[in-house]
């Protein structure tokens, strides 16, 4: 994906409902990616989308 600009501000959106989802869905551990998912770099965001198999294709500029 490096060749295209991702747009990290929907998709650290994205990424921040799905794991406020799962938080009040019985998951509680999830409140520590939410926590995560705000802190992380643009890059870091990207990959940690890519290594949850996230569809980056969704968020091409």
């Amino acid at each position: 994906m490096a060749e295209h600009e991702i747009d990290v501000n929907r998709l650290r959106k994205d990424m921040k409902d799905n794991y406020g989802t799962a938080m009040f869905n019985g998951f509680p551990m999830a409140v520590m990616e939410l926590t995560k998912v705000e802190r992380l770099t643009d890059r870091e965001l990207v990959e940690l989308a890519q290594k949850n198999g996230v569809d980056l294709r969704k968020y091409i500029i």
